[in-house]
């Protein structure tokens, strides 16, 4: 028994799905959709929850033909995947995503776009995909719509276009700042892309989605950053650091004491959103500099913490590059699932330890002395011993996070 699933938009059904849907014995869909397109005699199931509807579909003999109605292309964040899981074999006749509708209407190519759904994922998710993505869409769901998305990337340089009722009659796509975008009132449903630059005309590549993530190589050798002499982490306790931030797509990290950012970056560069923290104009320069390099982007906050860290959106994981404690006991309180603390002062690792616990975190440590090859004049190799540092990391777990 096989289940057709037929995509539903203000257009002609798809090619072949009068016939289905004439010679169907169950027909599953909206209320809207049921009303207008199933036909007369046919057992129909009004969906709210899917429970019931997959119930009704699996119980179909072999004999029998069930339609699933559904909005666009049900392959795409949509019923199939429900349906194969429960092992039903699926046809699908689609028609065209609120995705597609959007960025025809926008006039703009989206192979590079991120397409994420906050349904799934939760607005923070999706909040951070946009804060680390240059082109993001985003499929809302009340309470994650374009006001809760302006409202999160206040501080990041980004334009919205929102597509409310696509292909209904009250349709609308509007763009707008993401202040702007926080202070109004949306018709739902709607669908959103989230952009650096709307007028850019994105490279072409090889990708759905942008590039690949994670990149080729990470902890990057220092020359790969512009950096102060002595003020930058090394590669390798980088390399453990990140093991301890765990950077991925649709999480974001703080870097406080960011320094040129070496470590931010490589966040970044992992798919994940970044904010650095950095009081020194001179370093926050090369921050900037660093960042653009990589071609990521990383929001730069200039000022002394702990001050500054009041307003920022709250971290899936910290990297405190400093050992002041008053710095390293806000960071610990603000509900981040990871903390990572890099310093080579040995009277301050007992009482760090002690301010992580105390904030909850399960806490190790590890002393790293790298030893590195280096070059004699007459070609001979030796080992040139690096300044030791001590990382502290710190866990929680996602449900113990405040």
């Amino acid at each position: 028994m096989t289940v057709t699933v037929i995509g539903v938009d203000d257009g002609p059904l798809p090619e072949g799905a009068a016939e289905v849907l004439n010679s169907a014995e169950l027909v599953v869909g909206s209320r809207g959709q049921l009303r207008t397109h199933a036909p007369e005699g046919a057992r129909t199931v009004e969906l709210g929850a899917f429970g019931p509807a997959l119930s009704a579909l699996s119980a179909l003999t072999g004999d029998e033909t069930g339609v699933v109605l559904a909005s666009g292309d049900p392959g795409f964040f949509g019923a199939v995947r429900a349906l194969r899981d429960k092992g039903l074999r699926c046809a699908v006749l689609p028609a065209l995503s609120s995705v597609q509708r959007l960025m025809a209407r926008v006039g703009r190519s989206w192979d590079d776009a991120a397409v994420v759904s906050a349904r799934v994922g939760g607005a923070r998710r999706a909040l951070n995909m946009c804060r680390a993505r240059s082109a993001v869409v985003v499929l809302t769901t009340s309470g994650a719509g374009p006001a809760q998305l302006g409202a999160g990337l206040r501080g990041w340089r980004r334009t919205l276009v929102v597509g409310e009722d696509l292909g209904g009659e009250h349709e609308r796509v509007t763009t707008v700042e993401p202040a702007e975008a926080a202070e109004r009132t949306w018709l739902e449903p709607n669908v959103v892309f989230c952009v650096t630059d709307p007028d850019a005309v994105p490279e072409r590549g090889w990708h759905g989605g942008g590039e690949p993530v994670p990149p080729p190589g990470w902890a990057l050798p220092e020359e790969e950053f512009s950096h102060r002499e002595g003020t930058i982490t090394g590669s390798e306790v980088r390399a453990v650091a990140l093991a301890g931030l765990a950077p991925r797509p649709g999480c974001l990290v703080w870097d406080v004491g960011a320094g040129s950012g070496s470590v931010v970056v490589e966040c970044a560069r992992m798919g994940a959103a970044g904010i650095a923290v950095e009081s020194d104009e001179a370093q926050v320069v090369r921050l900037v500099s660093n960042a653009t390099a990589h071609g990521v982007d990383v929001r730069v906050v200039e000022g002394a913490a702990p001050g500054v860290l009041r307003e920022l959106p709250k971290p899936d994981s910290v990297f405190v590059g400093t050992s002041d404690p008053e710095v390293l006991t806000a960071c610990a309180h603000v509900g981040a699932e990871r903390v990572v603390l890099a310093t080579n002062e040995l009277d301050r690792v007992a009482a760090s330890r002690g301010v992580l616990r105390n904030a909850g975190y399960r806490v190790d440590g590890v002393q790293l002395a790298a030893n590195r090859m280096s070059e004699a004049e007459d070609g001979s190799a030796r080992l040139t011993a690096r300044d030791p540092v001590v990382l502290l990391r710190a866990f929680r777990a996602a449900d113990e996070q405040v």
